[in-house]
């Protein structure tokens, strides 16, 4: 029997650029930024030379934005030569028919299975997975397909907040189950990027976050000995990215963007994270009664 399944506490680096002087986050260059993480309990960082993470003691990720097939496999052999544990990808433009789509997934699959790494496809608007319904038919078409779950892209695109949480549930499981990547992000259906509020972790949106987030670590922890390429070190990395104004993420009140944002996004991940670990302690709790019921 293998070592049980767990949750890597990951950081996406765009989570400290820009910081208003404000924020309690570090200061520096990437290797000052790396030791403040590792401090405060991360894991993992995503968008760092890989070669800086593990001198830092912390598992490097990738990511990568390709709006034009070819060349992934290259790629992918190159992110598992520097020591990276997976990457997470965006596909295409939006633009794409479905002839494209299945050609990039097919690359994704191809390339994932010649380098033995982990590709997970993001969930991600101006994307081949912007909207949810192609994204399912591409699940019929592509089972082996793994994700990298931003689901703040669908709840504000797809106006899922006027949906019951149970409807939304029961129509991305065939995603939720194959998501073995999250980016810790929550939105409302008018923003994309919200500042949670201590108190108010129960309320929608939250709520409904902490849902399909439960909902990935169940499919996880219930189906990823079925996956093409294992996941690295049987941890399922969830990375706060938080992205600054200045890229049209955090909201901010009327002064200048960068020292205007609402809330302070190093403290927001660490919240957000937090809210991760209790969603994963109740996959764990749920699924023997899942599996018994099933």
């Amino acid at each position: 029997m293998g070592a049980p399944l767990t949750l890597r506490r990951d950081l996406n680096i765009g989570t400290t650029w820009l910081l208003p002087e404000w924020s309690s986050g570090p200061r520096g260059d990437e290797r000052s930024v790396l030791a403040a993480a590792r401090a405060a309990g991360y894991q993992g960082i995503q968008g760092v030379r890989a070669e800086w993470c593990l001198d830092a003691g912390l598992t490097p990720v990738a990511f990568d934005i390709r709006p034009e097939i070819g060349g992934l496999r290259a790629a992918a052999q190159q992110w598992a030569d520097q020591g990276f544990a997976c990457s997470t990808l965006m596909l295409g433009t939006g633009l794409n028919d479905d002839d494209q789509c299945d050609r990039f997934a097919e690359e994704v699959l191809e390339a994932s299975s010649a380098a033995n790494f982990p590709l997970y496809v993001e969930t991600h608007r101006a994307t081949i997975t912007q909207d949810i319904w192609r994204t399912l038919r591409l699940i019929e078409r592509f089972p082996e397909l793994r994700f990298n779950g931003d689901f703040s892209h669908w709840y504000t695109g797809h106006d899922l907040g006027m949906v019951p949480i149970e409807t939304v549930l029961e129509a991305l499981d065939p995603v939720l189950v194959r998501t073995r990547y999250l980016h810790g992000r929550i939105g409302t259906s008018g923003s994309i990027q919200i500042t949670v509020d201590d108190d108010r972790q129960d309320d929608a949106p939250v709520s409904h976050f902490r849902a399909l987030w439960q909902r990935c670590f169940e499919g996880f922890l219930a189906t990823s000995g079925d996956d093409l390429v294992p996941v690295p070190g049987g941890a399922m990395g969830f990375a706060p990215e938080l992205l600054p104004a200045a890229f049209g993420y955090a909201l901010t009140g009327a002064g200048d963007a960068d020292d205007d944002e609402f809330g302070d996004r190093w403290e927001q991940a660490l919240l957000l994270t937090g809210i991760a670990d209790e969603c994963f302690r109740a996959a764990g709790e749920a699924l023997p009664q899942q599996l018994s019921n099933g």
